[in-house]
């Protein structure tokens, strides 16, 4: 009788090894088909935003043979660089490119101030109008930039017959705007810094005014040094809104400085013959690629710590 129910087990855990490594077999081409279609998605997503770039790239270094050819698409039958020479002439580089860098991480750093500054006390601090200045911080947000130029003009013009010198043409304007919370995009900047400031834990700040250290020791040595990457994050936002923005800066500014973007903005002019001839597409892609390759580079640079900060700004709770 022994011997039969010893065999009777074997059986039962054979039976269920059998149907335990079916399982196991199903389980394992479900998770391949979800892996491929995982992977399929980001593909295509992926493909989406990087499609313009590799669409640049082939069309920069095509001829105008190359770009009249219907039977050429992405691979240049004459490959040439002279697209990039006449683009980095029409763009009056190096001089503009050095212009954008320091004037754009000009606006940045003030940004990056007063954005840490505003969304530390909206987040740590209880006062009168609270609610009605964060209204009105949205509602700068929504408002269109062109509708907000002309009162803009206005004060600075003002400005000008108090001070008795030129405001307007110079980076003034923009730098005030900028320390004032009114630069390129500043609300989402300023919401980004009170977004992490919510997740740190006040009670951090009790415990260091119970020691004796004040709001700005407070704001230093705690929120600053455990907010390093959102700054980071702001930082590079900042720089990427004001090295694009060009309706402010035309406006604003003018021709006191040569940037980038705005010489790019007025490519077609500069790369159109006398004759009126259509403009060499691949001589304005070859621009374009110019333009944004400080950015990519930019992100190349600090992309780990640029994910981190991005990661943490969606972090809630105490």
């Amino acid at each position: 009788m022994a011997n039969k129910d010893s065999s009777a087990k074997k059986i039962d855990l054979s039976a269920v090894k059998k149907i335990n490594f079916a399982k196991l077999k199903r389980l394992k081409a479900v998770n391949i088909i979800a892996k491929a279609a995982i992977y399929f998605l980001l593909i295509c997503i992926g493909f989406v935003f990087l499609q313009p770039i590799f669409e640049m790239i082939s069309k920069a270094i095509m001829t105008s043979k190359d770009l009249i050819d219907p039977s050429v698409t992405w691979i240049a039958k004459h490959a040439t660089l002279s697209n990039f020479k006449n683009a980095i002439k029409t763009l009056e580089m190096p001089g503009s490119l050095f212009n954008s860098i320091w004037f754009s991480a000009l606006l940045a750093l003030a940004q990056t101030a007063v954005s840490l500054t505003t969304g530390f006390a909206l987040s740590r601090y209880s006062f009168k109008g609270r609610n009605f200045w964060y209204i009105m911080l949205i509602l700068a947000f929504i408002l269109p930039i062109p509708l907000l130029t002309i009162p803009r003009i206005m004060v600075f013009t003002e400005i000008e017959s108090i001070v008795g010198f030129k405001v307007i043409g110079t980076i003034i304007p923009q730098f005030l705007m900028s320390l004032l919370g009114q630069g390129t995009y500043s609300t989402m900047l300023i919401l980004i810094a009170f977004n992490f400031f919510n997740m740190i834990p006040k009670s951090l700040d009790e415990a260091a005014m119970i020691d004796g250290a004040g709001s700005f020791r407070v704001f230093y040595h705690i929120a600053v040094r455990l907010s390093i990457s959102t700054i980071l994050v702001v930082f590079l936002f900042s720089f990427v809104f004001n090295w694009n923005e060009t309706y402010t800066t035309n406006t604003m500014l003018g021709d006191a400085l040569t940037l980038v973007p705005a010489k790019l903005a007025l490519f077609d002019n500069g790369s159109t013959g006398a004759t009126g001839n259509v403009v060499n597409e691949a001589n304005r892609m070859a621009a374009t690629l110019i333009s944004i390759a400080p950015l990519l580079a930019l992100y190349m640079v600090v992309q780990k710590q640029f994910i981190q900060g991005i990661e943490n700004t969606g972090i809630t709770g105490e």
